[in-house]
């Protein structure tokens, strides 16, 4: 039984090691631009968000009043 279970994981292991060697990786200019695009695109949202967001506080401030 034991010899068993040892062998399946042993075959697990061979399957991810095959399966790695199948990965594509990105190249350092990939990971350049699209780190690029994520801080962009969050730095945008976040400055329409504060946008949208003293927009509503005004006209908050103004139906309040």
């Amino acid at each position: 039984m034991a010899e068993r279970k040892s062998g399946k994981i042993s075959d697990f292991l061979k399957g991810v090691k095959a399966e790695f060697k199948k990965i594509v990786w990105p190249t350092k200019d990939d990971i350049v631009k699209q780190t690029i695009a994520v801080i962009t695109s969050s730095v945008v949202i976040g400055v329409i968000i504060s946008i949208l967001d003293f927009i509503f506080k005004v006209l908050l401030n103004f139906v309040i009043k």
